[in-house]
C-alpha cells in the first residue's frame, strides 16, 4: 500500500487550497483515512480524518474551515483548506488503516503513511 500525498504550495493568509492523498495497493474502501499535520518545531498532530463511508471527524481547532472528503471511486481523499492562517503552516500528511472502522486519533493506529506535502502560509 502506498500513499502520495500532493497539493500543498505556498498561498497568502485568506487563501485556500486543495491537498489530494491517492491510495494505491490494497481495497481503498475499507481504509479509515487521516490528515495530519507537523508544523516546524511541533508534534504531529490529527487534523481530520474520515471513515471507508465518508463519516468524518475534526479536530477542534479546524472550526469550519477545513473539509475532508474522499472518492471511493478514484482511491483519493481530499482536504479542502478555506481562511489559511499563518498558524496552518505544516508539512500534511496522509494516513491510513484497515484494522477496524475505527477514526482513531493517535498516529500510532495509522499502519500506513504519505510522505507528507508543504503547506506555507504568508501573512
Amino acid at each position: 500500500v502506498q500513499l502520495q500525498a500532493s497539493g500543498g504550495g505556498s498561498v497568502q493568509a485568506g487563501g485556500s487550497l486543495r491537498l489530494s492523498c491517492v491510495v494505491s495497493g490494497g481495497s481503498f474502501s475499507s481504509f479509515v483515512m487521516a490528515w495530519y499535520r507537523q508544523a516546524p518545531g511541533k508534534d504531529r498532530e490529527l487534523v481530520a480524518g474520515i471513515s471507508g463511508g465518508g463519516s468524518p471527524l475534526y479536530k477542534d481547532f479546524v472550526k469550519g474551515r477545513f473539509t475532508i472528503s474522499r472518492d471511493n471511486r478514484n482511491n483519493t481523499m481530499y482536504l479542502k483548506i478555506y481562511s489559511l492562517k499563518p498558524d496552518d503552516t505544516a508539512v500534511y500528511y496522509c494516513a491510513a488503516h484497515s484494522r477496524d472502522n475505527t477514526l482513531y486519533t493517535r498516529q500510532t493506529e495509522y499502519t500506513y503513511w504519505g510522505q507528507g506535502t508543504q503547506v506555507t502560509v504568508s501573512s
